[in-house]
């Protein structure tokens, strides 16, 4: 039981690296094409990608650690209702304790045998309403700065790769690298969304590669609009 949540635990995070990765690559490509689109010249683009990856990479961060820490703290707050709850009525919190373990097999005398040992050590009792009643497991309520800093990365990795071309390279190259970088890590992020959702690696990343090419190609032709009509 204990390897299963550390397996799915484990698969949660990487599943959310994953998807970081993919909101950093396909905003900052489409935002570095819209730019090239509109005919900006090269140092243009590369600042606006580099204001594209710290401006997305902190937005996410910022949202991450405000979505953990609420959650965190809702769960916090059910917690404290509980022990409030075992701390005035601990005989009806201890019959609740014997239908759970009814629930899982437990014949009922043994079971209110059990729960009555159980209420004696209010710790341990309140570690056993919160997983079995409420669903929770208080050691892993989640942890705000670190899935701030995961997301952070995480998008900052994703949007670096078409910014990388336009570091390393000039004019039309650079665009071509943008183009070449993007479409395989586009189509290499689909591959590994696919281990979660069941469906096969070519299409899960010939979908990504779709869905990215027409938000490029979207942003591309929206910036070539507006250069035309700022210009």
């Amino acid at each position: 039981m204990r390897g299963e949540r550390h397996k799915t635990h484990g698969a949660g995070n990487l599943r959310a690296a994953v998807f970081g990765v993919n909101d950093g690559l396909v905003s900052n490509a489409s935002l570095i094409l819209g730019v090239a689109g509109a005919g900006a010249p090269a140092d243009v683009i590369l600042l606006s990608g580099a204001a594209g990856l710290l401006a997305g990479a902190f937005s996410m961060a910022a949202g991450e650690y405000v979505s953990v820490r609420s959650q965190r703290e809702f769960h916090e707050y059910q917690i404290t209702l509980e022990r409030e709850e075992l701390d005035q009525y601990p005989q009806e919190e201890a019959a609740e304790l014997a239908l759970i373990y009814q629930a899982k097999g437990v014949e009922g005398g043994e079971a209110r045998r059990m729960a009555q040992a159980l209420i004696q050590d209010p710790d341990r009792a309140l570690d056993t309403l919160a997983r079995e009643e409420l669903g929770l497991n208080p050691d892993e309520l989640g942890a705000p700065w670190g899935a701030a800093i995961s997301s952070f990365l995480a998008f900052s990795f994703g949007a670096l790769i078409p910014l990388l071309p336009y570091l390393l390279l000039s004019g039309r190259t650079a665009f071509t690298g943008v183009l070449l970088a993007s479409g395989i890590s586009l189509f290499g992020v689909g591959a590994a969304i696919s281990l979660f959702t069941g469906k096969r690696a070519l299409f899960g990343g010939l979908r990504m590669l779709t869905i990215g090419a027409a938000a490029g190609t979207a942003t591309w032709f929206i910036g070539g609009a507006l250069g035309v009509a700022l210009g």
